[in-house]
């Protein structure tokens, strides 16, 4: 009898041994470089002030120096979300790393990057109070390199600081908020949907979307205008008092807001070039002369680059290849409107044409 010839070991076996090595591998050295990341992280700043110390210094633009600007970013929509799953919301980042600001005597300024068309009120009026804060208590100059878009909420945000850049072709103002909703009452109608509601008051359902319009009382109008008037006032004022310190702090070098710029404070866009005009921004340039200038506002030189991080946690890491497991995904065209991704309910500092 012939012996029974031994299996044979397809390449597909090995291919897919060496995959899954690979894989395991990659994750390990993930894993030990967030855990160095984050030891590095401690040994660099021991402030222990809200989450600062568990912010990684990275540094952008080695120059040489013995200072150093820190650069911020304030990029995409504003709103109170987690930056990533189980990680900070674009408010504690930014509180944290004004904290690292504070603490760190060799930082002489800060850029802020703004490429952002607004957001949510709240977040981006939280981010407005802990920049005037800091320039109240600190001697740190605070620049506004403006991106391609700093509109709405993105300029609320940029407005208390001491001196803001913008390229001429930026797409800045937008002073304003808007609530935004859909009435989708006949849709259901035409689907055969009736809602069923009870309510304790008659302004419960208040702008609802399942209301006929001639069922919306003129006093939900009345009470929705009312708070974004509040709110538009809020904003304004924020621009006044921010752009009213920062040419005190300037001395006449940078620009005063126009006696007539509330005209222009009607929601429309603006270029950088008529922001200027109008004294909302102080200075025509890109990020280099951001730099520049943020050099002069501090009396220096020359110096580093440099921006604070979270290191990467193992939820996000975790999450990445979630993502990349699921991200095919089947996408049905059922011809209606595009539903906005934004929550609805809630106002916004806006530019009009990012609230879809």
């Amino acid at each position: 009898m012939s012996p029974v010839p031994a299996p044979r070991r397809t390449p597909w076996l090995w291919i897919a041994v060496t995959a899954v090595i690979l894989v395991g591998g990659g994750i390990m050295v993930s894993i030990g470089l967030v855990v160095t990341h984050a030891t590095k992280s401690s040994r660099a700043f021991a402030g222990g002030i809200h989450g600062a110390d568990r912010l990684s210094e990275i540094v952008l633009e080695d120059n040489g120096a013995d200072d150093k600007i820190a650069v911020l970013s304030v990029e995409g929509v504003i709103t109170g979300q987690p930056l990533e799953p189980g990680g900070r919301t674009l408010v504690e980042l930014i509180r944290d790393q004004l904290e690292r600001v504070r603490h760190d005597e060799t930082v002489k300024a800060v850029i802020l990057k703004v490429d952002s068309p607004g957001g949510e009120v709240l977040p981006s009026d939280e981010i407005y109070r802990i920049i005037w804060d800091f320039l109240e208590e600190e001697d740190t100059p605070i620049v506004v390199s403006m991106g391609s878009l700093a509109a709405s909420g993105g300029y609320y945000v940029s407005a208390p600081c001491q001196w803001i850049v913008a390229n001429e072709l930026t797409m800045t103002g937008s002073i304003g908020v808007i609530f935004h909703g859909y009435n989708y009452r006949g849709l259901m109608d035409k689907v055969g949907i009736v809602p069923s509601i009870t309510k304790s008051g008659r302004l419960k359902d208040m702008m609802s979307g399942e209301k006929r319009p001639e069922e919306e009382l003129p006093e939900e109008h009345q009470i929705m205008q009312s708070m974004i008037d509040e709110t538009f006032t809020r904003f304004k004022k924020v621009v006044h008092d921010g752009r009213t310190r920062a040419a005190k702090l300037n001395e006449g070098t940078g620009r005063e807001l126009a006696a007539d710029w509330e005209n222009i404070a009607d929601g429309r866009i603006l270029s950088g070039q008529t922001a200027l005009e109008k004294g909302m921004v102080d200075e025509l340039g890109n990020f280099d002369t951001a730099v520049q200038r943020a050099m002069e506002l501090a009396n220096i030189e020359k110096a580093n680059l440099v921006t604070f991080e979270a290191p990467a946690g193992l939820a996000s890491l975790l999450h990445l290849f979630g993502e990349a497991h699921s991200g095919a995904a089947l996408k049905i065209d059922l011809g209606l409107p595009r539903v906005s991704q934004l929550p609805q309910g809630r106002l916004y500092f806006m530019s009009p044409m990012h609230v879809h």
